[in-house]
């Protein structure tokens, strides 16, 4: 059987067991473009958070990295949340313990704690609020009554929002391993070979690439930008994933990745064929225990209340 055909019949298969099992597939926009093509919906942290919350689907297939299907437990308890790849997680999320969040909250006793969805439900268990890059300068700007604010884990998201809000934050040494590898040099390169190109950055990348941005944007707005906006070429400054997405969604545009090195290979564990295995076995499911998920849930409501 040549390659497409193997593709075709797979995508079938998936599609009819997704029928019988009332599933839906949620994949997050730096998937392999297979994963994009069988998906349901595609988006960013907070999109797929908010699909997950409304689908009236009994299974949720997970697309995406561990915290991520965590979030969706947590909104969606009732529901049977699986993962095609339990090993897909998140560097950045690992960086910050429970423990270690509450020692610090033990230090500023009087600190509001935001902290980025790219953390493990336990850690959302010790948030007042939580947030993604989509909305981050939002939250922090609702929280104006608050003398201290922490912002955990990601340093390079919160020096972002420090200078959007003007708040100085008590931030963490995380980061992510991924956007750190796009360096100013690789947006002076690009730029060079495409002098007319709006340059789309992420705020997780360093703060000398942000500073270099046309428009800093999350994923989703990314989306939202490169199709409202006349401008026919894009640098763009974040996972190569999305670049797919791009492309689908805007095909008389042209978009080049600011730095070929930019791949989450947590993101591309996920294929089709462990889509499969997901929806015939429905494993690996991801579920966080009732007292983690009561406190994490809390924290991401508020998120969803501010925006």
């Amino acid at each position: 059987m040549i390659k497409k055909e193997y593709a075709d019949v797979l995508e079938k298969k998936i599609n009819e067991l997704k029928e019988k099992r009332n599933a839906v597939i949620l994949a997050h926009n730096y998937q392999l473009p297979e994963v994009q093509d069988v998906a349901d919906f595609h988006g960013d942290s907070l999109e797929l958070s908010r699909m997950a919350a409304k689908t009236d689907a009994k299974v949720i297939v997970f697309c995406g990295v561990h915290f991520m299907a965590e979030t969706a437990s947590i909104l969606c308890p009732q529901k049977l949340v699986i993962m095609p790849d339990l090993f897909a997680g998140c560097p950045m999320a690992n960086m910050i313990t429970a423990d270690e969040l509450r020692k610090l909250k033990k230090e500023h006793p009087k600190a509001a704690v935001v902290g980025y969805v790219n953390t493990s439900a336990e850690v959302k268990a010790e948030l007042d609020v939580c947030c993604t890059s989509t909305n981050a300068v939002a939250v922090v700007e609702a929280m104006q009554d608050r003398e201290e604010i922490i912002f955990v884990p990601d340093k390079y998201l919160a020096d972002y929002v420090s200078k959007q809000t003007g708040r100085k934050l008590i931030s963490w040494n995380g980061f992510c391993p991924t956007h750190i590898k796009i360096l100013p040099e690789d947006i002076k390169r690009e730029k060079k070979f495409h002098p007319f190109a709006k340059v789309m950055v992420h705020p997780e990348c360093l703060p000398q690439v942000v500073s270099m941005a046309d428009a800093v944007l999350s994923t989703s707005k990314m989306c939202k930008f490169a199709k409202e906006t006349e401008a026919k070429e894009f640098i763009v400054a974040t996972e190569v994933g999305l670049i797919y997405r791009l492309k689908q969604d805007n095909p008389k545009k042209e978009f080049y990745p600011a730095s070929e090195r930019a791949v989450c290979p947590n993101m591309k564990r996920t294929t089709q064929e462990k889509i499969l295995w997901a929806l015939e076995e429905l494993k690996e499911e991801v579920r966080v225990a009732d007292d983690i998920r009561m406190r994490a849930k809390k924290a991401i409501d508020r998120m969803l209340e501010i925006i």
